[in-house]
């Protein structure tokens, strides 16, 4: 008797994917992808953490935002592509598997970055991630030709702009943030020229499982950074960090709930699904901020830092602040009403203020469990009997 077996070819035609294709869910590939941004994740708030702790306040922010933008939008790239395209024939593995070598070339470069303002080395990992992005793209206009305009539009767009990259590197320091801001606004515009005027085939809920995913990647950074930053004490004697450590997983474990309690996906009409995917950058970024910031907090108990308790919490209270902003504006406005909506704001609100009075992370940490509080009492209610996402207006 034989067997018959499904085989990976090495090449086959880059066919679209069903925007309605059940059971869509990541592939152990793009898992794989993940995992490899982790390096790079973690890279980032490390840097940030000392840079905070140090009191290079103006550094750190600054060098963060650049760093990160990197990071998300080499993920968010391949990410939308692989929504559309995973044909997982060698040739695409491989490709992908150059694109995670970027990455870790890009980590590798983070603590330069910070130490130094030196961008070269994460410059060649970002050019090497989206130039891979180029060869799937060239393929994607061979093999689907209801969607050749978008695709050619992406591969020609990256391209330019990967020059840009390059050649950013031999402008003089005083042009640094200017071409940076410039560079960054022509690759956030790369999308939102080529998907005009028909979208390519990215499927809805397998996105929103990916953003999903790559959540729970900067949650985990997130604890991850006040789990060793409470080790560190705990190996040099000093006992009475638990209850920050409490206070800090409360908050790590609110922004979780906040994020997955109720059932959400992204928009699938522009602009709002490109205001959706854009807008991750800043939940994206706060959450892992949060980490470094906690891990400056546990600095100052330990007497450490060069900044004051203030300081630090605001360090926590801020990236907080914006997440639950980006959150209200992104799923909260969309799905629910009532208090729950007037809330989000005001607790973002009342986390800036924390800081000005004493044991800031404590009083985040009730805030949250509050607003935590609020959604669940609120969620019959606000729901109805069958919960349903509708598009803005």
């Amino acid at each position: 008797m034989t067997v018959s077996r499904s085989v990976r070819p090495f090449y086959r035609p880059m066919r679209p994917r069903r925007r309605d294709e059940p059971h869509r869910a990541a592939t152990p590939l793009e898992l794989f992808f993940d995992l490899c941004f982790v390096v790079a994740v973690a890279q980032a708030a490390s840097s940030l953490h000392h840079d905070v702790a140090e009191g290079h306040l103006g550094h750190a922010v600054r060098s963060y935002v650049m760093v990160f933008f990197a990071i998300w939008w080499s993920w968010v790239n391949f990410t939308w592509f692989a929504s559309a395209y995973d044909t997982d024939d060698d040739v695409y593995r491989i490709t992908t598997l150059v694109q995670i070598s970027g990455a870790l070339i890009l980590a590798a470069g983070v603590p330069r970055a910070f130490a130094d303002g030196d961008f070269t080395v994460i410059t060649y990992g970002y050019v090497v991630m989206r130039l891979a992005a180029v060869v799937h793209w060239s393929r994607a206009a061979v093999g689907d030709p209801g969607h050749r305009p978008a695709a050619r539009r992406y591969a020609i767009g990256v391209t330019v702009v990967q020059v840009g990259w390059l050649l950013r590197l031999l402008l003089p320091a005083e042009w640094a943030i200017a071409s940076f801001v410039l560079l960054l606004l022509a690759d956030l515009l790369v999308p939102a020229v080529a998907e005009r005027p028909g979208m390519t085939p990215w499927h809805p809920r397998h996105i929103t499982e990916r953003y999903g995913l790559f959540t729970l990647i900067v949650l985990g950074e997130a604890v991850l950074a006040i789990s060793m930053a409470i080790q560190t004490g705990l190996d040099a004697g000093e006992h009475d960090l638990w209850s920050l450590a409490a206070a800090g997983a409360v908050i790590v474990f609110a922004l979780w709930w906040l994020y997955f309690d109720r059932p959400i996906e992204a928009p699938d009409r522009l602009p709002y699904s490109l205001i959706w995917g854009y807008g991750h950058y800043l939940v994206f970024g706060a959450v892992a901020a949060v980490g470094a910031g906690l891990g400056a907090t546990v600095d100052v108990e330990r007497h450490l830092a060069h900044i004051s308790e203030r300081t630090a919490g605001y360090a926590v209270t801020i990236p907080v602040a914006v997440f639950l902003l980006t959150i209200w504006v992104l799923h909260v406005r969309r799905q629910q009403h009532g208090a729950v909506v007037v809330a989000f704001p005001v607790v973002a609100l009342l986390a800036l203020l924390a800081p000005l009075g004493p044991a800031p992370v404590y009083v985040l940490a009730a805030l949250l469990v509050a607003l935590v509080t609020l959604t669940v009492l609120l969620r019959g209610r606000d729901l109805g009997p069958a919960a349903t996402v509708s598009e803005p207006a």
